[in-house]
């Protein structure tokens, strides 16, 4: 009888024990979530803030507006990686001369590199790394700080697929049209075209610096406000970015981020 109620005791508790196991696993894992096709990101959220990784950029929702107007005024931010809550082991400065920073969707702070080397040096460090603090550029005013806690899974899980949509994607036709030339630090050179006729919503093409994708056309992108003096119309590309087309007797351009481009051809 004593042996019984050993071996019961003994399997309960190993019954305990992998339970634990799971629900601690769960724990350190459930901060980092990782979403799939056909926008694949991995997203950390605390309290009212946000840090979302894509493929090819980084989007910031700090914890209120008037840091994401600082941010982009500054045209900076500074990746600080920790190993524990202050020993700093690497960092990267993103700015005008490395990257683009604009707010989308009138809040977040997105950060679009412009080498890809750069990206992936991030993404190493937030995989690798046991916190991030997002501060200011060449300060010690802190945004926010991250807890790094399962990002090697979603970033791994992220990597993964952006190279399994980069294999299996099919090169899109470049258009042909009005080329517009501008920006700050980062030159782009900048074509579209509207489809006459579409199989689906995505009735235009986007070429930025030669890298094409699609579009969705917006005649309507002021809504009932009052349109902008000169607006034609606006493209919303598949990965989220608007491009602002307007033209009168005397000339074209567009409006991207912060920039105005100009037609250059």
């Amino acid at each position: 009888m004593t042996s019984l109620w050993s071996d019961c005791a003994k399997a309960s508790n190993l019954i305990l024990a992998l339970f634990g196991g799971i629900l601690l696993s769960t724990a350190v894992l459930a901060d980092w979530t990782y979403n799939g096709p056909p926008y694949p990101n991995a997203i950390i959220q605390k309290n009212d803030m946000s840090l979302e990784v894509q493929c090819d950029r980084i989007r910031f929702a700090p914890a209120g507006y008037e840091d994401a107007q600082d941010i982009t005024e500054k045209n900076g931010l500074s990746f600080r990686f920790l190993v524990n809550g202050s020993q700093e082991v690497a960092a990267f400065q993103a700015g005008r001369e490395n990257s683009f920073i604009q707010t989308v969707d009138d809040y977040p702070v997105e950060i679009l590199f412009s080498d890809e080397a750069d990206y992936a040096f991030v993404l190493d460090q937030i995989a690798a790394n046991a916190y991030l603090n997002l501060s200011m550029v060449d300060q010690d005013t802190s945004y926010a700080i991250f807890d790094l806690k399962g990002s090697g899974a979603a970033i791994g899980s992220l990597r993964a697929e952006c190279r399994e949509l980069d294999q299996s994607a099919t090169p899109l036709e470049a258009p042909e049209g009005v080329v517009y030339c501008g920006g700050g630090g980062i030159k782009r050179q900048i074509e579209y075209v509207i489809m006459d006729t579409a199989s689906d919503e995505w009735d235009a093409r986007v070429t930025v610096n030669g890298n094409t994708q699609r579009a969705m056309t917006a005649y309507s992108y002021f809504g009932n406000s009052k349109p902008a003096k000169d607006f034609v119309v606006a493209l919303l590309a598949e990965d989220r970015s608007e491009f602002l087309i307007f033209r009168n007797r005397r000339e074209n351009w567009l409006e991207f981020g912060d920039y105005r481009y100009d037609q250059c051809n």
